[in-house]
């Protein structure tokens, strides 16, 4: 959702209960997605909880448990680095793999911020940090509000 082309979202998460899931791995870039994520929940008037998992690999599986226990959404962040073994593509793809599939199992929306990156400058430009390109976190709490209250729309 970044750059040129970029969508404009309805971002009113009144009545929204939602669980940010992070990663623990690389922290300057975390905490950047994190503070993203919750500046723009809270501007939403949304209700947010944060939840530490210990890396990309587990975030769908609380993302599930957060979606189960009655959350109306999850934003889910982290940060996976390009390293000399297959380990990234693995982790990559359980990650997101699984995030889709939470999202579809339980009929309600992951904001994707899980960043999957070369190294690490490609994450600071990313992690809207000061002095960074875009902002992943503030982009994938928007995705998740919006795709909410499209939801509910849709039902009601």
């Amino acid at each position: 959702m970044s750059g040129h082309g970029s969508p404009t979202l309805d971002v009113d998460g009144t009545g929204l209960r939602v669980v940010v899931v992070a990663g623990s791995w690389h922290d300057e870039i975390t905490d950047g997605l994190i503070a993203g994520a919750t500046r723009t929940l809270e501007a939403s008037g949304a209700a947010y909880e944060l939840v530490r998992v210990p890396g990309s690999f587990e975030l769908p599986v609380v993302a599930k448990a957060a979606l189960e226990a009655g959350a109306d959404a999850v934003v889910a962040l982290g940060v996976i680095i390009r390293g000399g073994t297959p380990h990234f593509e693995y982790v990559s793809s359980a990650a997101t793999d699984g995030l889709t599939r939470v999202a579809i199992d339980t009929g309600k929306p992951v904001g994707f911020g899980v960043l999957t990156l070369d190294d690490e400058q490609q994450g600071l430009d990313r992690a809207g940090l000061p002095g960074s390109k875009e902002d992943k976190g503030r982009e994938a709490a928007e995705a998740a509000i919006a795709t909410a209250r499209v939801l509910r729309a849709v039902w009601a």
